[in-house]
């Protein structure tokens, strides 16, 4: 923390866009710290708190409008891709998607609050087709509070962090060592992680031509064909296998009470 601060105080408005842009289009980097040093380096009057409060906010918006437009074009692909370093990239976008329908579109007001759904909301909403004038309007908002309450927060509370700051490099030997030994746990814990859901890496598929031939058989009254969309891409006027029952992937705890036991389950999505 006290190398960002020493960071922010030399080089600025640059680091701030730098930093905000980069976990804005899903990098592993620390945009509320650096928004929070941003914020004290404004009260001890280092930097402009409107261009600091203006570059964080283009910085955001720039990568935020870039997701929102690869999402358009790529879909899940790109949500799966964001997702990769996840333990479980399938529960990962699942997990974001869940909050993204509870929610519905204001869920760009709050999304950078929430890890994970803070990178995953923007290509979802153009995935979904959301109309660009109004992501834009609402990701505003979302990103005008997200600054504003870190960048406050480093600004009200400038003194204290000049004290933890002065803690921090009094304690560097011990405090690296503490850090050290947290990075191992938590790979540790991350690789049991891993192989604990490894299972869930694999989804069994079949090929289309083999359950077209047993629709035409003497199977086809075993076969139950479900379709799992979720409802940001399902439209009930849009075309489906025939014979295909839909559910609701949200609500998979009662959907599968009803469905028979004595038949083969064959599902689709997008």
């Amino acid at each position: 923390m006290n190398n960002i601060f020493s960071l922010i105080t030399h080089h600025g408005y640059l680091l701030v866009f730098v930093v905000v842009l980069a976990e804005a289009i899903g990098l592993p980097v620390p945009a509320a710290v650096a928004l929070v040093a941003g914020g004290a380096a404004a009260a001890a009057g280092t930097l402009s708190v409107p261009k600091v409060l203006a570059i964080a906010l283009l910085g955001m918006l720039l990568g935020d409008t870039l997701l929102f437009v690869l999402g358009r074009y790529m879909g899940w692909t790109l949500l799966g891709l964001l997702c990769r370093l996840s333990v479980n990239p399938e529960s990962c976008i699942l997990r974001s998607a869940e909050s993204f329908y509870k929610r519905g579109k204001t869920t760009l007001l709050i999304a950078k609050f929430i890890p994970g759904v803070n990178t995953m909301a923007p290509p979802l909403a153009g995935s979904m087709r959301m109309r660009f004038q109004q992501f834009i309007r609402l990701d505003f908002a979302g990103a005008s509070l997200y600054i504003l309450a870190y960048g406050g927060l480093g600004f009200l509370f400038r003194d204290f962090l000049a004290t933890i700051t002065r803690g921090f490099q009094a304690a560097s030997h011990v405090f690296g060592e503490v850090l050290f030994a947290t990075a191992i746990a938590y790979t540790a814990y991350r690789v049991w992680l891993y192989h604990k859901n490894k299972v869930y890496r694999v989804v069994p598929r079949v090929q289309v031509e083999e359950l077209a031939r047993k629709l035409v058989s003497d199977e086809k009254e075993r076969v139950l064909i479900l379709d799992v969309r979720s409802h940001g891409y399902y439209d009930s006027n849009a075309a489906r296998i025939k014979g295909s029952i839909r559910i609701e992937p949200n609500n998979l705890a009662e959907e599968l009470k009803a469905l028979p036991k004595d038949k083969d389950i064959y599902v689709y999505c997008t």
